[in-house]
């Protein structure tokens, strides 16, 4: 009896010795696997500041997804032809830039993710502003969701005006055209102008709105070029008839500058007409250039202007559509649009955000803002390069006058036609 006593008390006291044991072993500290997905996204190159600001906003998506990492990379040179070669290689990345030029050509090759399905109301798309969101949709579905856009606005010197007399920027372009007159100075008494009053790029991209203002064409609806006809010829004379007859107008390569926002900020032209990508080119590099911005003169008693804006796309053939959607959501999302846009590289895409940084009121940006609601998208259909390529090189020929006007336009016309012919 005694023996199975103190039997039964070993075993109460183990008992309680195991239990006290448990209760003092150290907790794990070991974080419950996280499968980490990689995602692809790529780009091209931009200013150090920018793209130091991309990654940043990379980082802030990581850290709220912390089951996703993206890997960016930076296509410096030809990107769309390393991304179309890629997309046929099915070596794309998960998600990549897409200009809106060059959105119909892939938009028609189903080679990108239509984004319908992934979009719920929460993620409240009529925020987007809707000359954009057209930009990249095709055959009633989004392919591309906008991250930014620009359009065109008049930069003038506010020093060079005061010094002409002139107070007030142009609002037509006949006060534009009388006002590059009175700006064109040798203001060195040398007896060569080194101030013109408007400084030109004679490039489909810049000419588009004026084309349009006669009630011109740049395309047909198969994708072929049509600007030589009379209501583009009106539009693009006036281009023609400042440069040669009135000499108030100066191409970059005039002045040997490689942009017009460098030969407005050397002096060298009192106005140009640029993008947001002027401002903090210009505060940076010419800190002392006093200069406003104004929408750009009325064509034709219309207003005018381009709007040239770049989306995020998924690769058909990503095998992470889940997550590539997210990153997308993120980067067009409100938060993650409003740190992209909020330091002024580029202008926000929803309404909500360009109204959260008081863009509609910035002195600089108001005229780039009001633009979007007129602006003429830049896009020439499925053949970009053929109809851009054979204008810009023959439209600069009939500004030298080395042939007129409607010759240069028909020969860009038709040498973009044939070529068009073999592509398609």
């Amino acid at each position: 009896m005694r023996k199975s006593l103190l039997n039964f008390i070993g075993l109460v006291v183990a008992i309680a010795l195991s239990i006290i044991g448990c209760n003092y072993l150290p907790l794990s500290t070991k974080s419950p696997t996280v499968n980490i997905t990689t995602i692809k996204l790529s780009g091209w190159s931009a200013s150090p500041a920018e793209q130091r600001l991309l990654k940043s906003v990379l980082r802030d998506f990581e850290v709220q997804h912390p089951s996703i990492k993206v890997k960016y990379e930076v296509i410096a040179d030809q990107y769309m032809d390393v991304i179309k070669t890629r997309l046929v290689g099915e070596a794309a990345p998960d998600v990549f830039y897409l200009d809106a030029l060059e959105a119909p050509f892939l938009m028609s090759q189903d080679v990108i993710e239509p984004l319908d399905t992934y979009i719920k109301p929460e993620f409240d798309l009529p925020d987007f502003q809707e000359a954009l969101l057209n930009t990249f949709k095709y055959k009633n579905s989004i392919y591309g969701l906008p991250k930014d856009y620009s359009t065109l606005a008049l930069f003038y010197n506010k020093q060079a005006f005061a010094n002409a007399g002139l107070e007030n920027p142009p609002t037509t372009w006949e006060e534009l055209r009388a006002d590059a007159k009175k700006l064109t100075k040798d203001t060195n008494n040398d007896g060569r102008i080194d101030q013109y009053g408007f400084g030109e790029t004679p490039e489909l991209a810049r000419q588009a709105y004026k084309i349009k203002a006669f009630g011109g064409e740049l395309i047909d609806s198969n994708s072929r070029a049509n600007f030589a006809n009379q209501q583009a010829l009106q539009g693009l004379q006036v281009v023609v008839d400042q440069y040669q007859k009135e000499h108030s107008s100066v191409q970059k390569s005039d002045v040997g500058t490689n942009s017009g926002t460098e030969m407005f900020g050397q002096g060298k032209a009192a106005m140009v007409i640029e993008g947001n990508w002027a401002i903090p080119f210009l505060k940076e590099t010419f800190p002392n250039l006093g200069f406003a911005t104004a929408e750009i003169p009325k064509v034709n008693k219309k207003l005018g202007t381009m709007i040239f804006t770049v989306a995020y796309v998924m690769n058909k053939q990503s095998q992470h559509k889940p997550e590539a959607w997210e990153l997308i959501s993120y980067l067009t999302g409100k938060q993650g649009m409003q740190k992209w846009t909020g330091t002024g590289f580029a202008l926000p895409t929803r309404q909500s955000v360009a109204a959260n940084l008081g863009y509609e009121q910035d002195p600089l940006r108001s005229s780039l803002v009001a633009g979007v609601n007129y602006g003429t998208p830049w896009q020439v259909g499925k053949f970009p390069a053929a109809i851009t390529n054979n204008f810009d090189n023959q439209f600069i020929s009939a500004m030298l006058g080395e042939q007129t006007l409607m010759q240069a336009m028909e020969k860009a016309q038709n040498q973009a036609n044939q070529l068009i012919k073999t592509l398609d």
